[in-house]
């Protein structure tokens, strides 16, 4: 995949993320941002599930996604507790 491809996976998948999470994107540097960190993330965990870590743009985003969603879920966990806190 080129720079290009990422760059519209991590585009789709923060966009889809901020949809499915209740909220709204965070603009467009940020969803790609959180678009590619959720790649990384979701294709470490599909690999740990034993899933093959490679297939189509569809695929791509689907895993994206998935990853995109819990790292927002942990993030969004982390802040909630360290606001309770303070």
């Amino acid at each position: 995949m080129g720079i290009i491809s990422w760059l519209v996976v991590g585009l789709i998948a923060g966009w889809l993320t901020g949809k499915i999470m209740g909220g709204h994107g965070k603009g467009l540097l940020m969803d790609i941002i959180i678009g590619l960190l959720g790649a990384l993330v979701g294709g470490s965990i599909v690999r740990a599930l034993g899933f093959r870590s490679e297939g189509g743009f569809v695929y791509t985003i689907i895993v994206a996604v998935f990853g995109a969603v819990v790292l927002t879920w942990v993030y969004h966990r982390l802040t909630a507790r360290r606001a309770l806190t303070s």
